[in-house]
């Protein structure tokens, strides 16, 4: 006779997560981004993410950001990496949400805050930037049954921030704390990684394990 009771080595499965419970915690995301941008202080955002989540996005093909669980996400990308871009924002301007997966794509542009005074608008880093994020509902400790984001990978064009930076320099408008915050930078600081050193996938964990693979690839070239 099989025995009916769940195997208690196996982990709790999660509940799927409706379209409007998705949208309720984007929104959510949306109104905490608001509010780190008008404070100046992102570490407000931490408490979105689940407590083993990773965090990264690439400066160079060999030198990689990654953190790994809340207190580092907290600490290190949105504590040491956005500490001097008082004033900055990231507006999304589009939003691709996919309840089935459990995973959010926003798209945003980043904009300085400081007038560029040759033409009346504001300094910004042109190029497509975005974040591609993992929702997930969690099933032990104080999280349990709260949506939290599993893990987050963003892009952004690295030679058209740094060009931003400099144009902001040349022209005089840099703050002391976004000079502060560009001199923060190369493998010393924490969170940064050699490829070969990551902590944490390059892919999303479950991206990078196959799991959401929507084309094969071709078979191999025959003789």
């Amino acid at each position: 006779m099989t025995d009916p009771s769940p195997d208690p080595i196996s982990p709790p499965i999660s509940t799927p997560i409706s379209r409007a419970e998705m949208e309720e915690f984007w929104e959510s995301w949306l109104d905490i981004n608001r509010e780190a941008e008008r404070t100046g202080d992102w570490r407000v955002m931490a408490e979105h993410y689940a407590l083993d989540a990773t965090y990264g996005w690439m400066y160079s093909v060999d030198e990689q950001f990654m953190a790994v669980g809340r207190d580092q996400i907290r600490d290190y990308a949105i504590g040491i990496e956005m500490d001097g871009l008082d004033g900055w924002h990231y507006d999304y301007q589009a939003t691709v949400m996919d309840e089935k997966t459990g995973m959010v794509v926003g798209f945003w542009k980043q904009k300085s805050g400081i007038i560029d005074d040759a033409t009346g608008e504001e300094f910004e880093i042109i190029g497509i930037g975005g974040s591609w994020f993992g929702v997930e509902r969690q099933t032990t400790g104080d999280d349990a049954g709260k949506l939290k984001f599993a893990w987050q990978r963003d892009w952004f064009d690295m030679p058209s921030t740094a060009h931003t930076f400099m144009k902001i320099i040349e022209a005089d408008k840099a703050p002391e704390t976004l000079l502060k915050r560009m001199s923060v930078s190369g493998l010393d600081v924490p969170g940064h990684y050699r490829l070969k050193d990551m902590p944490s996938s390059v892919w999303p964990p479950p991206v990078e394990a196959g799991k959401y693979i929507s084309q094969k690839s071709a078979p191999e070239a025959t003789a």
